[in-house]
């Protein structure tokens, strides 16, 4: 009797759970430690009682990158240009604490709940959010979902291509159509009828374009290189990978090192960082995001363009021809 039936058959008991484990460790490790490392914040005011309020945040050995300005129109513009995710103003009737909760909800209320722990009992803590989250989605809860159907989005768009046998320019072409018309439909969701996202129309509709071409092109590109195996790859950076360590749900610099900086290098994480961006901040700190996006997409449809792969099994072989006899 065969024995390759029954290693196929441990095969799948030992994967199975496996996966999950992976799948556990990577969606609820980082979800488990949250708390600021290195959180960019800012302090205003007069040079003693600023440095009073750098004091105390320093306080707590590598949770905050402190920041000094001179004014509170100073922290203001920081803020709005994504420098800090807040500052406190030291003025003559106490801090005065400016947050952004369209940066991150979460991060809005960490630093209310810190800056009230480091006053008096009996000190009021004024707080101005410089640039609030929506109203339709007040906590940023739309948003942080979004990552994970952009990720099954562009994973499907890679995945179909792949099997279907499509190569060359006729692959680019079809992973390019299909991030658009899902940038588009998104837009129409999230931005037009749930109103979770502000901004250009087009712009946000560009981004969500290009986050789905990224991730889609990623993936057709890997499997371009590896065969049907780089889908399984594709899925375990793309999804298993990206969605958890993207930060979209709080912020990169909540989540345990090195995952923040890893996920920001993955698609969904900057997708969800640059969407903010265009989103609620005029564009501001996009660079980055733009650019790692643009890496990914570039590698993707070259190696789909370029690269020489096994046919899957929904491609035909060519039979191999012999030459023709003679005399």
């Amino acid at each position: 009797m065969s024995t390759a039936p029954n290693r196929r058959a441990v095969a799948v008991i030992l994967l199975i759970p496996l996966m999950v484990t992976l799948a556990l460790w990577a969606f609820a490790w980082p979800a488990a430690r949250i708390a600021p490392r290195d959180l960019p914040v800012g302090v205003a005011g007069p040079a003693s009682a600023a440095q009073q309020l750098e004091q105390r945040f320093e306080q707590r050995d590598g949770a905050f990158d402190v920041h000094r300005f001179d004014d509170e129109a100073a922290a203001r513009a920081a803020i709005e240009d994504r420098t800090v995710y807040g500052a406190v103003v030291a003025t003559p009737q106490g801090p005065h604490l400016l947050t952004a909760s369209a940066a991150s909800p979460v991060v809005s209320q960490l630093l209310r709940e810190a800056v009230t722990a480091s006053v008096p009992e009996d000190t009021e803590v004024r707080v101005t959010d410089v640039v609030a989250a929506p109203p339709g989605d007040p906590r940023g809860s739309a948003l942080g979902a979004s990552v994970l159907p952009l990720a099954l989005a562009g994973m499907a768009a890679g995945a179909v291509v792949t099997l279907m046998g499509l190569r060359g320019a006729r692959a680019a072409v079809t992973l390019v159509g299909a991030a658009a018309l899902v940038g588009l439909a998104a837009t129409a969701v999230a931005h037009s009828w749930l109103g979770a996202l502000t901004g250009d129309w087009w712009t946000v509709a560009g981004v969500l374009a290009l986050t789905v071409l990224a991730i889609g092109s990623a993936v057709a590109g890997l499997a371009a290189l590896f065969g049907p195996r780089g889908i399984g790859l594709g899925a375990l950076l793309m999804v298993l990978l990206g969605n958890p360590f993207s930060g979209v749900t709080s912020a990169p610099e909540l989540l345990p090192e090195p995952v923040g900086a890893i996920g920001q290098w993955l698609p969904p994480g900057a997708g969800g960082s640059l969407l903010r961006s265009v989103a609620f901040f005029d564009g501001s700190a996009a660079g980055a995001s733009v650019l790692t996006l643009a890496l990914w997409t570039l590698f993707g449809l070259a190696a789909v363009l370029f690269a020489r792969r096994a046919p899957t099994p929904a491609e035909p072989v060519e039979p191999v021809r012999e030459p023709a006899l003679t005399g």
